[in-house]
């Protein structure tokens, strides 16, 4: 489950190693393993929030999302943003507070550690299910050590900025970023369950 409110608690740069090392066992065609990492934690983290706040957004490198998406995939993302700002009693038409929330993408939520996931630019489509794998992997462990996770497309909004924070060599595209920390159980945006769709309606048994 993607946390969206973490408390202060530090993490160690230990326990995210150790996670990625396991996490690197992940399924990846040939092994290849393209994914590339980069772990912002501490200050580091600090540091680069301070260098994004208020900057717009910049050109993407891909894109998120298909232009006009149609159904039932357009619906299944409107609900659940939806049911998001309804956790937290923010109103449609309460634009400001909306835009406010949206800015703590770019805090990674509060979490006090993050990670940011690149890929060479010449890798093709089935290298980046294998970052997704790898996504995956490390999200599950993270829980199992007590940790929660928000994996963060929005960061590739902001490609330059993170590339050269990180020191990543042109090469590399920046394809997300994650949120690591402890969630803050109090905060009412914490009790999300997205709505899932029934086996039925997307699994053909033969």
């Amino acid at each position: 489950m993607s946390v969206r409110a973490f408390a202060e608690t530090p993490v160690e740069d230990r326990l995210i190693r150790d996670l990625l090392a396991v996490a690197s066992r992940s399924p990846s065609g040939g092994n290849v393993q393209p994914w590339r990492i980069y772990v912002v934690n501490g200050d580091a983290r600090d540091r680069l929030v301070d260098d994004v706040r208020g900057k717009p957004a910049e050109e993407l490198e891909y894109p998120i999302y298909p232009d006009k998406l149609w159904e039932p995939y357009r619906s299944s993302r409107f609900r659940v943003g939806e049911m998001m700002y309804e956790t937290m009693g923010i109103e449609r038409e309460d634009k400001p507070a909306r835009y406010e929330w949206l800015a703590r993408n770019q805090e990674f939520f509060g979490a006090p550690a993050g990670l940011f996931c690149f890929v060479d630019r010449r890798m093709n489509h089935p290298q980046w299910s294998d970052l997704g794998m790898f996504l995956q992997t490390f999200m599950l462990l993270a829980v199992d050590a007590g940790l929660d996770t928000c994996a963060q497309e929005s960061w590739s909004a902001y490609p330059k900025t993170v590339g050269e924070f990180c020191g990543a060599p042109e090469e590399l595209m920046l394809f997300c970023g994650m949120a690591i920390g402890y969630r803050d159980s109090s905060h009412p945006v914490n009790s999300l369950r997205s709505e899932r769709t029934a086996v039925d309606d997307f699994a053909t048994f033969l």
